[in-house]
């Protein structure tokens, strides 16, 4: 009983540990922007050992994908709690993507680092990002094609689907280089229209 209480501790340990590296690394790039974060400002920001951030990640890209993946998660979990499976998924787009987009706008530097940056790892963060539309398009596909959802005309496509991934997240890339994340609010209509044009199709 006192081995599993002990190994229990150890992965809540490693756990926090990992958590708190994330945190710290977020913090980091958005006092100071990934390029000029060093893995000891993360460290101290998440008050662990240079020892345990290498127990976690290899480098300091590698902990800048978890992130990623990390906040993506969080923002698709804002969308699809957003989404009551009870009433229709055509009267909910503007919600869903009002709760989805005010997600992303609360830190904008983290976010040009999450959106931007994250290209400038080369395959790794490509492959990052095409992991996270993938799950996007992949949960479009599932609240569309829901049986009863679609009323008229063929099924939405999985290439319709990252059509439509890909078109927010253009319109949220040309507001993060304008420094308006703060007004991403502003993409719900247009994003709302996109959607709506591209089930129709």
């Amino acid at each position: 009983m006192v081995e599993m209480e002990t190994e229990t501790e150890t992965e809540a340990q490693v756990h926090e540990h990992r958590h708190r590296l994330l945190e710290g690394m977020a913090h980091a790039v958005a006092a100071k922007g990934y390029a000029d974060t060093t893995i000891a400002d993360i460290v101290r920001e998440a008050s662990v050992s240079r020892r345990t951030f290498y127990e976690h990640f290899s480098t300091k890209s590698e902990c800048l994908i978890a992130l990623y993946g990390a906040a993506s998660h969080n923002a698709l979990k804002v969308l699809r709690d957003s989404i009551d499976p009870a009433h229709e998924w055509q009267a909910q787009i503007g919600h869903a993507l009002t709760a989805y987009l005010g997600c992303m706008a609360q830190n904008p530097v983290l976010m040009r680092t999450l959106f931007i940056e994250i290209l400038g790892l080369g395959t790794e963060g490509l492959q990052a990002r095409r992991r996270v539309n993938r799950e996007i398009a992949d949960f479009i596909l599932t609240v569309v094609n829901a049986k009863g959802s679609r009323q008229e005309g063929e099924p939405l496509t999985d290439d319709m689907a990252m059509a439509i991934v890909g078109g927010i997240n253009e319109m949220i890339l040309q507001y993060i280089e304008q420094d308006r994340v703060a007004s991403l609010q502003d993409l719900v209509a247009p994003s709302s229209a996109l959607v709506r044009a591209v089930t129709r199709a």
